[in-house]
Parts: C-alpha cells; sequence; structure tokens
C-alpha cells in the first residue's frame, strides 16, 4: 500500500506577483530622439551643397543670379549636361581622364609604398625603427609650403612637368597613410605570420601571401581616402600642368571662370560632373571605410 504524502504549506512555492514589468527610462528614449533628430539635422546640413550645385547645374543664368529664390528650376536645362564637353576654351573630356589616371595611380603606389613602410615598422625588428617611425611623424608637421618649392624645382630639372610622372611621384608617399598602416599592422594577428614563417615564407611573402589578402577592408578604407585626396588636388596640378592638355578636372573647373565673364550654369554643371566619381566610390567602398578605420586602433 503506497502514501502519499503533502509538503507543508509553508514550502509551496508562490509565485510572486507583486513583479511588475520593467518601463523602459524615459530618459533613454528622449536621448535616443535627439539622436536621430541632431543626425538628421547633420545629413540635411551636408546635402544643402549638393542640392544647390544639382539645382544650379539645371537651371539658366538669368534664374541662378534672379532675386527670387526658386526650390528646383522653372524649366530644367537638360542641354546644360553637354556644355562643358563643347566648350572649345577646356577640354573637360581630357581633364576627367587626366584625374581618373592620377587618381587610380596615386593610389594604387599610395598603398603599395605606405603599406610596405608601415608593415616594416611594425614587423620587422630594426634597432632604430622606432627612431625612423618618429621622423615619418615628424613629417606631418612640415607645412607643405616648405617642401613645394623643392619638390618643383626637382620635378622641373627631371623633366617632369606636363607628365603624370610629375603629377604622381612626389606624392606618392604619405606619412599620416604610413602611420595608419603601422598602426593597424601592429593589431594584425601574428599567429597567421607565424604559420606562414613556418611554411617557409619571409617577411615579404606574409605580407603578400597572408597580410594582403587578409587586409582588403583596411585596404579599401585607405584606397577611398587616397583617391578622393588625389581626385581633389589642385595646387600641384595646377603647377605641373602648365599644358592645358596636362589639366585635371580641378585644374579645367578654375579656368571656367575669368576676369570678364562668369558662366554659372556651365561652372555648376561641370561641378556636378566632377564629383560623380567620387560619389560613386565612396558608394560603393562605404562600408570597407568605416570598417577600416575603426581597425586602426591606436597601439603601439
Amino acid at each position: 500500500m503506497t502514501t502519499t504524502t503533502t509538503p507543508p504549506a509553508d514550502r509551496v512555492d508562490r509565485v510572486d506577483v507583486s513583479a511588475k514589468p520593467r518601463r523602459v527610462r524615459t530618459g533613454s528614449v528622449i536621448g535616443s530622439t535627439g539622436l536621430y533628430i541632431a543626425t538628421g539635422i547633420a545629413a540635411v546640413l551636408f546635402l544643402i551643397p549638393f542640392y544647390l550645385i544639382v539645382r544650379n547645374a539645371l537651371m539658366t543664368d538669368p534664374e541662378i543670379t534672379g532675386e527670387e529664390w526658386k526650390w528646383f528650376p522653372t524649366d530644367i536645362q537638360w542641354g546644360n549636361i553637354s556644355e562643358p564637353f563643347d566648350d572649345p576654351s577646356v577640354d573637360f573630356a581630357r581633364s576627367l581622364w587626366n584625374s581618373a589616371v592620377v587618381g587610380v595611380l596615386h593610389t594604387v603606389g599610395t598603398l603599395l609604398v605606405c603599406s610596405l613602410a608601415g608593415y616594416g615598422l611594425a614587423r620587422i625588428p630594426y634597432k632604430h625603427a622606432n627612431k625612423v617611425f618618429y621622423a615619418v611623424l615628424g613629417t606631418l608637421m612640415v607645412p607643405t609650403a616648405v617642401t613645394f618649392v623643392p619638390s618643383f624645382v626637382l620635378v622641373s630639372s627631371l623633366g617632369w612637368i606636363d607628365t603624370y610622372r610629375g603629377l604622381i611621384i612626389p606624392g606618392l608617399f604619405s606619412g599620416f597613410t604610413c602611420f595608419l598602416f603601422r598602426q593597424y599592422f601592429l593589431g594584425f594577428p601574428k599567429e597567421l605570420e607565424e604559420a606562414a614563417r613556418v611554411d617557409g615564407l619571409g617577411y615579404m611573402g606574409a605580407y603578400w601571401r597572408v597580410v594582403v589578402p587578409n587586409s582588403l577592408n583596411f585596404f579599401a578604407a585607405m584606397a577611398t581616402i587616397t583617391f578622393i585626396s588625389g581626385w581633389n588636388s589642385f595646387l600641384w596640378p595646377l603647377v605641373i600642368g602648365q599644358d592645358p592638355s596636362a589639366w585635371t578636372v580641378q585644374v579645367a573647373l578654375s579656368n571656367y571662370t575669368t576676369g570678364q565673364t562668369v558662366n554659372f550654369h556651365l561652372i555648376f554643371m561641370a561641378t556636378a560632373i566632377s564629383i560623380l566619381p567620387l560619389v560613386f566610390v565612396f558608394l560603393f567602398l562605404q562600408r570597407w571605410l568605416v570598417q577600416g578605420i575603426a581597425q586602426t586602433g591606436i597601439k603601439g
């Protein structure tokens, strides 16, 4: 015969009915709302110049300079798109090509030179490595105007005026880009490189076969920054590219404004066309740009 025992009343599990659902803090909601509002305002302020460029590019000069403000063109002037290419005084198509060549070659060369320098400073044991690194940082403190004239004299003596070599080679090394590469490589997993050395690879072999393939995000971020910088460069191409056939797009834009006439819609249309490559590059590489900058760190 089996007997059933009932636990004492004081041992019966009780449900705490007094527990209340967690409330969302009012301060966090207000903070999030304020953050979204501030971000939206910043985005609008950032897009205003682009809106003005497109608006004025599709207007006539009387509408641009008129007293009455117009948010949009009364009659969109699609014919303005072809005007920069039809202007006989400026070979705009050639200047776009020159900027593309300079931007791509400058980007590739800078990534190659600065990544090798940064990798050497971060990985190769050398008793003077820190001194070399501090010397590289010291170049960031030297104003560009100090080295401008000596660089021009050197390029001129080599016969590189009005050539791609004169536009590209003097700016291949960047102390800031070298610094970013060094900081990134300091945080790169050493285990991967050690495994490569076990397989018989040296520093250069580990760099090409292990480091570079696993650092494409950072390389893409640096490529974006370098390409935009090379495309927007103005002073050095203005001095080196003295012949109209060697003008880059920024130099070509400066020649649309003269002391006699200012063709506003032509300037804005040429500007809108000139920034399209940058917009495409940024939209295509923006994800890698954010990830690459986040991975640099400030180590060592």
